[in-house]
């Protein structure tokens, strides 16, 4: 059968398995149906839910503004899929092409999709984890009992991690007008994803707005009664905190486990893809039949130098699904690259924070519009002479400037006078970010693999 018989053949009548039932997978199969895929879908989700958003689990939920229920993602069309929900994929079989469940079944594939994000680190002490008050936030379940141990007003909560979440949860205490300490191991919050001038920022934010803001030190032990609830946490600089509540929001594990001995080039990082979404073998070999998407995948990104990113972004996980999927059922020419340019956004503390790029590679940083006294600003990040991110406080409406800078690899200082600028000294300062080598649970974009540093890519936008 040739190259394109196959291809038809499998657009009309094949199989194939989407494992992941959150946004990348459902909107995987979106496009599926969307491009013309007839054969059978199915979808594999280890929670028994059908795919919800989770940005507004640590902030509207936790403020009581929305319900858990009320956060499942919208349609945008008819997928005509088998849904498997709550029962989690166990291994991988690639030779004889088969995705083994926990229930003991097995879904046989002719193409897969690897779509299963990933789940909070937990606390690594099980009997501590295990103590009444100790939570984390990711699925529906987590912000619902952590929603209702706030209602009930605790004296104290404790928030283990400064990153994004940690911060975000911080905030919400706030809101609702309760006590909190944040336990943050870097020199500030957000440090590991946006550096410590920007992390100083932060910093500020959180002790003007009654944060007890404790940093450069860890969480050792925490403690709990006789009736096995949590009652206190030991730090490393010998204090303690009194607290009934404790929020673990040290970052997330990619879910690769499950694929242990598949070989594929899977591991705590995620899974190795070329710009295609295909998946790597242990061998460094693509494969053509195993595709990966969201949070879970690696890809190399030429903007920055081909180093593999691994982004925890709610606009990347749809753009790689779109990609991934109509690549699964394309020939080779019409294929597509998933060069999405990463994007985050956070709402704490009264602030609306928005970054583009890749902040944690940039080694300077430089104001050009507001001034970081007054919380309110934007600022490019530089490495190696050219513009490679920008972050804004309440300054989301330039971010779509900088993003063509850094497509363009604009230089570093950006060769502009800054605007509405009020900071004293207009010059580029080192961005202070954590010796790499070190772990971190802040940032939202992990660089994995070499960078060659004389790489370029110009994008001309298509004309009319």
């Amino acid at each position: 059968m040739s190259a394109e018989s196959q291809l038809a053949a499998l657009r009309a009548d094949g199989r194939i398995v989407i494992v992941g039932a959150s946004l990348a997978g459902l909107r995987a199969a979106e496009q599926l149906r969307e491009e013309g895929f007839a054969g059978s879908l199915t979808l594999i989700g280890d929670e028994p839910h059908e795919p919800y958003d989770r940005p507004p689990l640590s902030k509207q939920v936790l403020l009581g503004r929305s319900l858990p229920e009320d956060t499942g993602l919208p349609r945008r069309r008819a997928i005509d899929a088998q849904w498997r929900l709550g029962v989690a994929a166990t291994g991988l079989d690639r030779d004889g092409r088969r995705v083994l469940l926990a229930d003991g079944g097995e879904i046989g594939f002719d193409r897969l999709l690897i779509a299963t994000g990933g789940r909070s680190r937990p606390w690594p002490h099980e009997t501590e984890a295990a103590l009444d008050g100790v939570c984390v936030v990711r699925t529906r379940e987590d912000t619902a009992g952590l929603a209702r141990r706030l209602a009930r007003r605790p004296n104290r909560v404790l928030v283990i991690g400064a990153g994004f979440t940690g911060s975000e949860v911080a905030s919400a205490c706030r809101e609702r007008g309760l006590q909190v300490t944040v336990a943050e191991r870097g020199e500030a919050p957000l440090v590991g994803a946006l550096g410590g001038v920007v992390g100083d920022v932060a910093a500020q934010l959180q002790r003007e707005h009654g944060v007890d803001l404790r940093c450069g030190v860890m969480v050792t032990a925490l403690e709990g009664d006789a009736g096995g609830r949590l009652k206190r946490a030991h730090l490393s600089d010998g204090t303690a905190v009194d607290a009934e509540v404790a929020v673990v929001a040290l970052g997330a594990v990619r879910n690769t486990a499950w694929l242990a001995g598949s070989g594929l080039a899977a591991g705590p990082r995620g899974i190795a893809c070329d710009a295609g979404c295909r998946a790597f073998d242990v061998h460094g070999i693509v494969t053509d039949d195993v595709f990966a998407a969201g949070d879970v995948a690696r890809t190399p990104h030429p903007l920055f130098g081909y180093q593999f990113l691994a982004l925890e972004h709610w606009g990347n996980a749809v753009a790689q699904a779109e990609i991934a999927a109509h690549n699964m059922i394309s020939a080779g020419p019409q294929r597509r690259p998933h060069l999405w340019m990463p994007s985050f956004w956070s709402a704490q503390f009264g602030m609306n924070i928005k970054s583009v790029g890749v902040p944690s590679m940039a080694d300077e940083l430089i104001v050009q519009q507001g001034a970081l006294e007054s919380h309110c600003f934007a600022a490019a990040y530089g490495y190696q002479g050219r513009v490679i991110a920008a972050v804004g406080f309440d300054h989301a409406k330039w971010m779509g400037f900088y993003k063509r800078l850094i497509e363009q690899a604009a230089p570093f200082p950006p060769d502009f006078p800054g605007v509405d600028q009020r900071s004293a000294a207009l010059r580029p300062v080192p961005a202070r970010f954590p010796d790499p080598t070190l772990p971190t649970h802040s940032p939202t974009v992990t660089l994995t693999g070499h960078s060659p540093s004389e790489r370029r890519v110009v994008f001309t936008p298509a004309r009319a």
